[in-house]
């Protein structure tokens, strides 16, 4: 039985494949991150190796191995480090020319391909065009307009969106045991990503950095020049610094709506009076000009510019949109 969230649609697109056995060779499925893009995949991968009566049965022991991430025939390519490279796809295409150890097809996730470097895409490439027959290949990324066309041709393109609050909030109190107002709180503070919800259901610490973030912003706007440039260098050293600029950039989503006089629909409710008082500064434009540069900052990031640079320019930005 399929456990996904949310992404009803895609989940019975591949229930039917499964059902006529006209499975794909390779998937592409986008989305925000933690929107559950991994989980669907690793869920695919067991489905059309399940031995059970309704893949993914769960029980079976392709299905169990494949949860643990120990299964033979099923591997994982993350980015090694912020990238993904080439010898990371040659070991893959090594692994993919071997016939499967237990299961029907071998099945490789490659998680962020957008990330991936030109030498390793265009090495992808090759597999796609001409992929072994028991392969099974299951690619992630935020958006398939960063991947090369000839890649997203060769894919069943599966673009997944928000799941609606309600949606995950039902799920963390049924499935995950959080009590109700509390899956309500974090359904609303994921802006539709049922991972996130459920990783911070399990570790507080992603609370407690998401308010550390937050106060962050709130100081770096009343801070001059130097004091941006001086954080904006900090900044740029981060790990996570994608999800520290998502995070900012559902602030200023928030600002836009409560000016709009749509408080029911924002994402960050614990910080209403905050995001009040930064509705009402600024020209009617601001919060749309912050909001925008944080977009940018993040299709920057993606395309492997100076994460610093990036940071940079966009809080300078800041501080002349919200002195307007």
């Amino acid at each position: 039985m399929w456990q996904t969230v949310g992404h009803e649609w895609a989940v019975a697109l591949l229930a039917r494949a499964l059902a006529t056995g006209h499975t794909a060779q390779a998937y592409l499925l986008t989305g925000a991150p933690n929107v559950g893009k991994t989980h669907l995949a690793l869920e695919l991968a067991a489905a059309v190796n399940c031995t059970g009566d309704a893949p993914p049965c769960g029980q079976c022991w392709s299905c169990q191995h494949i949860a643990r991430g120990t299964h033979p025939d099923v591997t994982t390519v993350e980015p090694d480090g912020a990238r993904i490279k080439i010898d990371q796809i040659r070991s893959l295409q090594r692994d993919l020319s071997l016939s499967p150890y237990r299961a029907r097809r071998r099945a490789c996730i490659i998680t962020d391909f957008h990330l991936a470097t030109t030498e390793a895409a265009n090495a992808l490439l090759k597999t796609l065009e001409e992929p072994p027959a028991h392969a099974l290949l299951l690619l992630t990324a935020v958006d398939a307009g960063l991947l090369l066309p000839t890649i997203v041709s060769r894919c069943q393109a599966l673009a997944l969106r928000a799941v609606p609050g309600a949606q995950i909030a039902h799920a963390l109190a049924t499935r995950w045991g959080v009590p109700e107002e509390h899956a309500a709180l974090l359904a609303r503070l994921s802006a539709g990503r049922v991972g996130w919800a459920i990783r911070a259901a399990q570790d507080p610490a992603i609370l407690a950095d998401r308010e550390q973030h937050l106060e962050m912003l709130l100081a770096l706007l009343h801070q001059g020049r130097a004091a941006k440039i001086a954080a904006a260098e900090d900044l740029g050293k981060r790990d996570d610094l994608p999800d520290i600029i998502r995070l900012w950039q559902a602030w200023w989503r928030d600002v836009l709506l409560v000016r709009s006089g749509c408080e029911e629909l924002v994402a960050n409710v614990d910080y209403l009076d905050a995001l009040r008082q930064w509705a009402a500064r600024g020209s009617p434009h601001s919060a749309a000009v912050a909001l925008r540069d944080a977009e940018t900052a993040l299709t920057r990031l993606e395309q492997n510019v100076n994460p610093r640079l990036a940071v940079e320019v966009m809080l300078l930005g800041w501080g002349i949109a919200m002195a307007a």
